[in-house]
């Protein structure tokens, strides 16, 4: 088996590889790392979904240790177990049980020499149950902070945490998009400035559109924003930004910087800058209330958006 990679859909910048498991024919455990090109990964998530971490898994982790990279063990189908425990105890609590599969887990690892093992126990059809949302938690923290953005931007919407995130680490780049919208504006080329200034409105917005509502077609009714209710076009941001003030501003501006080059170049920078933070921000907002909305609704919560 040949380990594949599986770029992420949204987000270029990550990239998910599945590994051939350790002990194989093809990958015997003191030669792994090097057949999977160690170097390449940021960390490791050894996933199990039997009763017990393997003494090949264990001397992987290890072997990772060693070499002072990130791993964390991953026990899956926990729904699965938690309801065969549930069959066959007759005073059954669900705290109590998960908590106890856990440890064991932790001291099974520790008996066979890992040393502070992080375990996570999670379900694939419950992304917002049982440990995901503290495993997401978790790699987020442990990155190195350049790359934090970008994992963070890639994790699944599990909860209303993860969307408020989301829309924090955008808003910290809407001043650097709204600078460059500035730059351009101080050229004194007639209408560039509003052409670029759109082009850049519609990039941004489709790409927080696609990070923040990964949602189910049929919970589309949820949606209120015209952002995510059709194609976002040239059309649809001009009627958002209400073509009258938007245009008739830039207009006035790059006009101004043809008749008095100095002063009016810096206003139209300020003008620019300002009106693409206000959009990109509005933007931001609307889209942000509408994963809310739709996460409140797929999750069942009676919470405020």
């Amino acid at each position: 088996m040949e380990v594949k990679s599986y770029p992420h859909p949204r987000c270029p910048n990550v990239t998910l590889w599945d590994l051939p498991g350790v002990g194989t024919p093809n990958s015997p455990a003191d030669k792994y790392l090097q057949h999977v090109g160690f170097k390449r990964y940021d960390f490791f998530i050894i996933i199990i979904s039997a009763d017990r971490f393997k003494e090949n898994d264990v001397k992987l982790a290890q072997e990772i240790q060693r070499m002072g990279k990130r791993f964390y063990f991953v026990r899956s189908k926990i729904d699965c177990i938690m309801r065969d425990e549930e069959e066959t105890q007759s005073q059954f609590n669900e705290e109590k049980t998960f908590i106890k599969i856990r440890e064991n887990c932790i001291q099974g690892l520790e008996k066979q020499g890992v040393d502070s093992p992080k375990v996570f126990l999670v379900s694939s059809h419950h992304y917002h149950l049982y440990d995901f949302c503290l495993l997401q938690e978790t790699l987020e923290r442990e990155l190195p902070a350049h790359k934090r953005d970008t994992l963070l931007l890639a994790l699944p919407i599990v909860n209303l945490e993860i969307t408020t995130k989301k829309k924090e680490a955008f808003q910290a780049k809407v001043k650097y998009i709204a600078f460059s919208s500035a730059l351009t504006a101080a050229v004194p080329v007639p209408g560039l400035s509003c052409a670029v200034d759109i082009t850049m409105l519609v990039t941004t917005a489709i790409n927080h559109c696609r990070v923040l509502l990964i949602v189910h077609v049929y919970l589309g009714a949820e949606m209120k924003s015209p952002l995510a209710l059709k194609e976002i076009s040239n059309e649809v941001i001009l009627n958002l930004l209400h073509v009258s003030w938007f245009h008739v501003a830039s207009m006035a501006a790059e006009e101004g910087v043809r008749l008095a080059p100095l002063t009016a170049s810096a206003a139209a920078a300020a003008l620019s800058f300002t009106s693409t933070h206000t959009a990109l921000s509005t933007f931001l907002n609307m889209l942000t209330e509408d994963a809310h909305r739709v996460l409140t609704k797929a999750l069942g919560l009676h919470t405020s958006v």
